[in-house]
């Protein structure tokens, strides 16, 4: 056995789409509307991203306040996460998807009408408890949608729907700047963001709860009790999982909650040419979920996390640390895209196979959130340490030490590729009872 462990199933079909023509209506349904709700969430998060270098003008902030701002929304997504995690074991994965969506749009929609930092924050903070939902939810719901042999490039797929979210964020960025004046375009960003709840009316009309999560409802009296995820069985896959979450997302945050200020205010690009820069790392995102959602699949969940960290955090450091001219980083921006977000492909389906099914949505809310609360602390200290240090000096210093932390956290997770979360209950901290209670 390797160090991150073998796959537990080595028969898998080839190809990263290969699942898809052989899924049902429901499946393929699901999946879309899933994909959908995951570029909507992107766009509403990284909007703010794009507005800071406005912001910071029209409300005299300064970089410091909007870190914290972008963190207070990371922070509360944790708790909103977990929050829809309870709620979807309890009163169904579908119905909260709905109840998320149509928060984290209302609220986008309310900051556009912010006056001050105090009311940013409040309004941005609470977004954020909205899109944390959302994101969870979404991959519980295609995790237990679709076959074990699938379900790595299933989720992954619909997880790449961010990166097609920041290429659209970029591209109504770079509108909403060469129309507007700087001191409306960010609100113009803002408003846009109430476009998902359009997305409600579809899924009331279409969705239907996953089959496996209906079965485990009908023989349990109450949802399982979301605390167990802390019990004795649980709790060393909680905090590794936790710990591998704030790897992955802390070392993401670092450098993409400010690389839109990081190009204009110190490679002094543009509206228009960093937008440019920003397609080309995002299209490199999107390849990189795509590559992520296979590989995932066919060597393994951890091995596929390792060599996409290895890979980000060398990238990362020539981007931001060596004297490379605006040419060079553009194309450079590819690579940075790719690995820094394709790493994140594999979470929802290896999150989905730790849990038993009575505390799934629980489980991995908690740990996914958990870790983006975590991991939300390092923008901030990206933007204490960018007032006395270079930005970049500052992005490329504090964007490595996750990375690290999601290695050594892997080691304590076991290999899920190709579990059946049916026989999860058996097989990870014992049996469930009716009541989401182990059994002895």
């Amino acid at each position: 056995m390797s160090l991150f462990g073998r796959p537990t199933t080595p028969d898998i079909r080839p190809g990263v789409f290969a699942w898809y023509p052989a899924s049902s209506r429901g499946e393929r349904r699901t999946f879309w509307i899933c994909y959908a709700g995951h570029l909507l969430d992107a766009m509403d998060t990284q909007l703010y991203s794009f507005a800071i270098p406005s912001i910071l003008v029209a409300l005299a902030l300064t970089r410091g306040q909007a870190g914290e701002i972008a963190s207070a929304s990371l922070l509360a997504s944790a708790v909103g996460g977990w929050a829809a995690g309870i709620a979807a074991d309890r009163i169904g994965r579908v119905r909260t998807l709905q109840i998320t969506i149509g928060w984290f749009a209302l609220f986008s929609l309310l900051s556009s009408f912010a006056q001050s930092y105090g009311e940013l924050l409040f309004t941005r903070s609470l977004l954020g408890f909205g899109f944390g939902g959302e994101t969870a939810v979404s991959a519980i719901l295609m995790a237990e949608m679709i076959a074990p042999a699938a379900r790595g490039r299933a989720v992954g797929l619909v997880q790449s729907a961010w990166s097609t979210g920041s290429i659209a964020t970029a591209l109504c960025s770079a509108a909403a700047f060469t129309v507007f004046p700087v001191e409306t375009g960010w609100r113009v960003l803002f408003a846009i963001g109430v476009l998902p709840a359009l997305l409600i009316l579809i899924i009331r009309r279409s969705m239907q709860e996953p089959e496996i999560f209906v079965r485990s409802r009908a023989t349990r009296t109450r949802a399982g009790n979301p605390l167990l995820i802390f019990s004795r069985p649980h709790l060393r896959t909680t905090i590794a999982a936790t710990l591998v979450a704030t790897g992955i997302l802390g070392g993401n945050f670092a450098f993409n909650v400010w690389l839109p200020t990081f190009l204009r205010t110190v490679r002094h690009l543009s509206v228009l040419s960093t937008g440019g820069y920003l397609v080309v790392l995002y299209s490199g995102a999107l390849l990189g979920y795509i590559t992520g959602a296979y590989l995932t699949d066919r060597i393994g969940r951890k091995l596929n996390f390792a060599v996409f960290a290895v890979c980000a955090m060398a990238v990362l450091e020539v981007y931001t640390q060596l004297p490379i001219s605006d040419s060079q980083m553009l194309f450079l921006g590819f690579p940075l895209g790719f690995f820094s977000s394709g790493i994140l492909a594999g979470v929802g389906s290896f999150f989905s196979e730790l849990y038993p099914t009575a505390i799934r949505g629980s489980g991995q809310a908690f740990a996914f959130n958990g870790g983006r609360a975590l991991g939300a602390l390092f923008p901030a200290l990206v933007g204490i340490f960018g007032n006395t240090l270079p930005l970049g000096t500052a992005i490329g210093t504090i964007g490595l030490a996750p990375y690290v932390l999601m290695l050594f956290a892997l080691l304590l997770l076991p290999e899920t590729r190709g579990r059946r979360l049916d026989l999860v209950d058996g097989r990870i901290g014992g049996r469930l009872d009716e009541g989401g209670v182990r059994k002895i």
